[in-house]
């Protein structure tokens, strides 16, 4: 294994230490933080860099340039922001302070996204000092992609300058040992909802069966779109028989599902998994409020709430789910209940070009570095910075060194130590080879 330099574990516990929480309107200040800590860090490194105000998001925009004339722009991208730590008590070390423990970097963001982030920021800067950069490296960072916030999308439209490649380090292994590149992202619909269905919360014992309960409506509501019925699978793009063939020889659905301790959602989802994760919408409830769940409460609960999300295949139009969506969930409300929805975040799918020069590219230098080429595959996630890039006719390498078993989103985040000098040597290794384009 690689040697794991201290400085590097030194940079990503002072990073790591903030606690940029884009979901948590109290951290705004600590999301500011981050994005100077990754200016600062460019800065260093003898580039340019700025904290961009974009309507109010922070934007860490940088550049290092090289002494080569003409030479390619690559621009990279990776978020600053990080999720929710709770549950804390499921935590075996502080969340926002990086531990080493038997191999692995815990802390939330270590794979999601500074620690993968900080993989193009330490090559970038490595080959800068050596003098050794072959490409203009730009950075352009934002504190809001775990929102699925638009203001670096938007930076991207608006900008003239451009790039002739992006890298994005924000995906993983498929399982260690077989490295992929994603060529595909689903996009996301995300809606917060609440229920009414009265005045007051009532005794169960005097009204129980006869006054409507909310919990139960907004079950019922949910129902609706639960199972994902045809109107939400309208423009799904079909996977390839090269990608069928391709998925075939990845780990089956219930290995993947078995690893993580998880159970299969229906009788059918291990055998299509792949399909589930990567070529089909999911809907999926991300938490549920009414009534009292810890204290026995004896009541018929008058107001419910939901957060509940539809990721959306390559191919789909997202305003037509999202309206489609929201269509369903209203028309399944009982007689009685009145329904709030209020739409939260939006981000359209991705499709990348496996064929585009900067692909081959990296493909070549990841399988220099690893000694196995890349997998080409679809992405089950959303990242809204996709397919803003292919908007701008700017060919993106999407890869990532995070593993199934990196709990990203999740207590106990963590990082491979051993892939961390893996993906400086990849990300140096791509920069290098991207001075060809």
């Amino acid at each position: 294994m690689a040697e794991v330099e201290q400085i590097w574990l030194d940079d990503l516990r002072e990073w790591l230490a903030i606690p940029s929480v884009s979901a948590d309107p109290a951290a705004r200040a600590d999301v500011l933080r981050a994005g100077e800590w990754a200016r600062e860090f460019v800065r260093a490194a003898g580039g340019e860099a700025e904290i961009v105000d974009w309507n109010g998001e922070p934007l860490a925009v940088g550049e290092l340039r090289t002494t080569r004339p003409d030479a390619p722009t690559v621009l990279c991208y990776g978020h600053f922001d990080v999720q929710p730590a709770d549950p804390l008590e499921l935590w075996d070390s502080p969340p926002f302070e990086a531990t080493v423990r038997d191999g692995w970097l815990y802390a939330r963001g270590a794979a999601d996204d500074k620690g993968q982030l900080y993989m193009l920021l330490r090559a970038a800067a490595d080959l800068a000092a050596a003098g050794e950069l072959p490409v203009n490296v730009r950075f352009a960072c934002d504190g809001e992609e775990e929102t699925i916030g638009t203001s670096l999308v938007e930076w991207l439209a608006a900008d003239e300058r451009g790039a002739d490649a992006a890298i994005v380090f924000d995906s993983g292994f498929h399982r260690r040992g077989v490295p992929v590149f994603n060529v595909a992202t689903r996009g996301l619909a995300y809606f917060h909802l609440r229920v009414r269905t009265g005045h007051r919360d009532l005794h169960s014992g005097m009204f129980g069966g006869a006054a409507l309960n909310a919990s139960h409506a907004l079950l019922d509501i949910l129902e609706a779109v639960r199972r994902v019925p045809a109107e939400l699978r309208v423009g799904a793009a079909a996977p390839t028989e090269q990608e069928l063939a391709d998925w075939a020889a990845l780990a089956s659905g219930g290995e993947m599902l078995a690893a993580q301790g998880a159970s299969p959602a229906d009788a059918a989802a291990a055998e299509r998994f792949y399909h589930r994760t990567w070529a089909e919408p999911a809907v999926d409830v991300h938490g549920l409020d009414s009534g009292s769940a810890h204290l026995q409460k004896t009541i018929v609960p008058i107001a419910a709430e939901a957060n509940v999300s539809i990721r959306l295949a390559p191919g789909q139009d997202t305003e037509e789910i999202a309206a489609a969506f929201e269509r369903l969930l209203r028309a399944a409300v009982p007689p009685g209940a009145e329904l709030e929805v209020t739409r939260l975040a939006t981000g359209d799918a991705g499709l990348i070009d496996p064929e585009s020069q900067a692909v081959q590219l990296g493909l070549d230098a990841f399988e220099r570095v690893l000694g196995v080429r890349p997998r080409l595959v679809r992405g089950g996630g959303t990242l809204p910075i996709v397919p803003a890039l292919a908007a701008k006719g700017i060919p993106t390498i999407l890869a990532g060194f995070d593993l199934p078993d990196g709990n990203a989103h999740a207590p106990n985040e963590r990082l491979a130590l051993d892939l961390l000098p893996l993906g400086i040597a990849c990300a140096r290794e791509t920069l290098v080879a991207l001075g060809r384009l």
